[in-house]
């Protein structure tokens, strides 16, 4: 081998472990950035569980409550004094208790929802009347955050909001086994509150639930024809060209210019409710429309050109084709794609501020008319109350949206797994 041969196959070995020393450089990097991403997603899991897992549990104190029949009448049984039957209960169960401080501390420790319980209770059954009732009634969120560690026994007085009179009341009715933790039903059954203790995500998810209703019917069946007729029967030219132009660059529209549009036609122009899930509907309609007609062409197009031949060489005209042989082979991929726009629409918090649907909400919306909120709404609207309470079901509630965005992206992915085709 001469001197020259030697020295060309010098370089090419110094560059090629030149080479192989860069690739290992970029599969490190690469493979560091995928480590660090879930690693900060693995935090923000963590920390979101961390402070919220806490919410599915409530403090309830059990009362010795004696509905006195001289409090009720018998036509009109919710004008009774159920606010002073709690107050009675707790003055007999701590009867050493004096003066209007005191009395108020004392009062504090359970919910102002309890009083509603109780009239809960003698409407559906008014044979409680005049009978004694052991009632577990929810604690107030001061007590409830004690419960749970979020409030320090060891804090002094002064900057802790439970005193030291009503940690002795408490250690009392643990010691009598009447302040117990259980799972926090209401937060899942019911509504908006002024109250955290109170406070639950039932009449914000229903009102997403009638918001993905509407925006399925409607953008379904409009993003698969529009894709259908773009992809199988529109003549190529400038004018669908620009459509398609407009069609990608709407995908890529911020989600606030779409509330702003539902705010301008669907409110002001239409005059259709504020703050309810079929204005909600109609614009995320308007945001999901894109990425189904993108999704759906791509599965249009992802049918190859032999079953629209051999369908056509049979006879069949160019409707039937399409309908019998290329939309039943697209439609996996049209079905995941609608999916990925529901999640998108049910994750989707600004378009909805725009319309009125930050609103306070008590009532669960009973269709699509009421006035109502969606989860996304709810979590910021609780974001940004001052009580600790309300950022513990902040985080508790972001665990359930999160959980339906998993869910809905998980079955996207199965049903592509599940029915795609490959070619």
């Amino acid at each position: 081998m001469s001197q020259k041969q030697k020295t060309t196959i010098e370089k090419v070995n110094k560059g090629l472990a030149r080479r192989y020393r860069a690739e290992k450089r970029f599969k490190f990097m690469g493979l560091s950035a995928i480590v660090l991403s879930l690693t900060f997603l693995g935090i923000l899991f963590a920390s979101i569980t961390y402070n919220g897992y806490t919410a599915f549990e409530q403090s309830w104190v059990q009362l010795h409550v004696f509905f006195d029949p001289e409090l009720f009448d018998a036509k009109n049984l919710l004008r009774a004094d159920y606010d002073g039957l709690v107050k009675k209960s707790l003055r007999e169960t701590f009867p050493d208790v004096k003066g209007r401080s005191q009395k108020r501390k004392l009062y504090g420790l359970v919910s102002s929802g309890a009083a509603y319980q109780l009239q809960d209770m003698v409407v559906a059954d008014s044979g409680i009347i005049g009978t004694s009732q052991k009632v577990w009634v929810p604690a107030s969120d001061d007590i409830d955050m004690l419960m749970k560690g979020h409030i320090d026994r060891t804090t002094p007085e002064s900057d802790r909001l439970v005193k030291d009179v009503q940690l002795g009341w408490i250690d009392q009715l643990i010691k009598e086994d009447r302040l117990q933790m259980r799972f926090n039903r209401s937060f899942f059954t019911a509504g908006d509150s002024r109250e955290p203790e109170l406070a639950g995500i039932r009449g914000a998810t229903t009102g997403s639930f009638y918001m993905l209703l509407i925006t399925l019917l409607l953008s379904f069946p409009i993003g698969v024809a529009a894709a259908v007729y773009l992809e199988e029967f529109a003549k190529k030219n400038r004018w669908t060209d620009l459509i398609e132009v407009n069609i990608n660059n709407l995908a890529a529209v911020p989600s606030i210019v779409f509330g702003l549009l539902g705010l301008a036609v669907f409110l002001n122009f239409f005059g259709l409710p504020r703050s309810s899930p079929l204005v909600g509907g109609l614009v995320m309609t308007l945001m999901t429309l894109p990425t189904i007609i993108i999704a759906s062409r791509i599965a249009l197009q992802s049918v190859p050109p032999s079953i629209r031949e051999a369908a056509l060489g049979v006879g069949a005209s160019k409707m039937q084709t399409v309908i019998h042989h290329v939309l039943p082979l697209a439609f996996p991929g049209m079905l995941t794609g609608t999916i990925i726009g529901m999640a998108r629409a049910l994750g989707e918090s600004a378009p909805l501020l725009m319309i009125g649907m930050v609103a306070f909400i008590v009532d669960i919306p009973g269709g699509v008319t009421d006035p109502a909120t969606a989860l996304p709404v709810q979590i910021y609207l609780w974001a940004d109350s001052p009580e600790r309470a309300f950022m513990e079901r902040t985080s508790a509630a972001i665990m359930v949206l999160l959980a339906f965005l998993i869910l809905m992206n998980g079955t996207a992915v199965l049903l592509r797994n599940r029915f795609e085709r490959r070619w």
